[in-house]
């Protein structure tokens, strides 16, 4: 019995100790198990949480010709779109991404997490250079310049206070305009696509180039034949833009207007008041019409000294063709055609008629 006790002695500690290895072992597999996981969810984290899930704006972000994976990275970081360069990097690694990353310029946000920018950039899905922005007949120089803003095109926040003076010698068509005369009336109206990056000189080329175009020769033959000057005409064009509610009403409106040049009567346009003003009124206020001005034509006989919008072929032609008629007077009716007199006293009718 004493011998079976001190083998029983000699066995139990050895048991004992395999029993610490084991929870040793199984709590450091645990513990690295936790770890693990743990560190798979930071990263999980990290790569997969948004920089700012609630700010949806985009903003354009530019991956340079040349730029690695390291530049990009720290420029996201750097601009708050990702909150680490380093796991950037570590994800396009692991994704073996790096070489498909492309230059250009992207539309990104604080929003997307690293999987959703590296497959914007990786995808080509850049921004176009390029922006097509309509301008409608009748719109002023500083009506453009407002949407080429708006359509995020910086250079042309410097349009305004252009002359005729640096382009007369490239496009004949200004020769007629007086020296320091605005390029208002030549911007031609049309829908036009320009490169983002566009200076100041090329917007304005291409208009220019436009309505180079536009004024064939066969047009420009006709000014010549009746010997006036082409911004004479486009003078004339802008007011019956600006005048007419239709391109069908145009020659008669032209044709009104001049035949009042010929007898020297004043034009009285309401449009040139509106100009004045900068107001958009069907019927101008009686102190409007004494308001000091070469472009009110109530108060001054014949032309006013330059365009007072960018006019249409429609008003062109009508300008340059004015339909013979023996109308002095017109009126705009709300909601119905404009109404033509041959006299005063007709007018004043019509006025009490249709104006109440």
């Amino acid at each position: 019995m004493e011998e079976a006790n001190i083998n029983n002695q000699i066995i139990q500690p050895a048991v004992s100790s395999k029993k610490k290895w084991l929870v040793f072992l199984l709590g450091l597999a645990a513990l690295v198990v936790f770890l693990a996981a743990g560190s798979l969810g930071f990263a999980a984290w990290q790569v997969y949480q948004p920089s700012d899930k609630n700010n949806q704006q985009s903003f354009e972000f530019v991956v340079e010709k040349g730029f690695g994976v390291k530049e990009i990275a720290g420029k996201l970081e750097k601009n708050n779109l990702i909150r680490s360069a380093w796991w950037f990097e570590i994800y396009v690694w692991y994704k073996n991404q790096g070489s498909a990353l492309q230059a250009g310029k992207y539309s990104l946000s604080p929003s997307f997490n690293i999987p959703e920018i590296v497959e914007v950039i990786t995808g080509g899905k850049v921004i176009s250079n390029e922006i097509k922005v309509t301008f409608p007949e009748g719109f002023t120089y500083g009506q453009i310049k407002a949407r080429l803003v708006e359509q995020g095109m910086e250079s042309a926040s410097a349009l305004g206070g252009e002359t005729v003076d640096n382009y007369q010698v490239q496009y004949k068509f200004l020769s007629d305009a007086a020296e320091g005369a605005s390029l208002e009336g030549f911007l031609f109206p049309d829908t036009y696509i320009f490169e983002r990056d566009y200076a100041k000189s090329e917007i304005i080329k291409k208009f220019l180039d436009n309505f180079d175009k536009k004024l064939t020769p066969e047009l420009r033959e006709q000014v010549s034949r009746q010997g006036k000057k082409i911004y004479e005409i486009i003078i004339l064009a802008s007011i019956v833009q600006q005048e007419a509610n239709n391109e069908e009403e145009m020659p008669l409106i032209a044709g009104v207007f001049a035949k009042r040049l010929s007898i020297g009567m004043a034009l009285e346009s309401d449009a040139t008041i509106n100009y004045v003003t900068g107001k958009k009124d069907r019927q101008p206020l009686y102190s409007d019409l004494k308001v000091k001005s070469a472009y009110n034509t109530y108060l001054n006989r014949g032309l006013p000294p330059g365009p007072i919008c960018n006019p249409g072929l429609a008003a062109i032609k009508a300008a340059i063709a004015p339909q013979i008629t023996d109308y002095l007077y017109f009126l705009h009716p709300v909601d119905s055609p404009t109404v033509f007199s041959k006299t005063l006293s007709e007018h004043n009718q019509n006025k009490a008629k249709w104006l109440k």
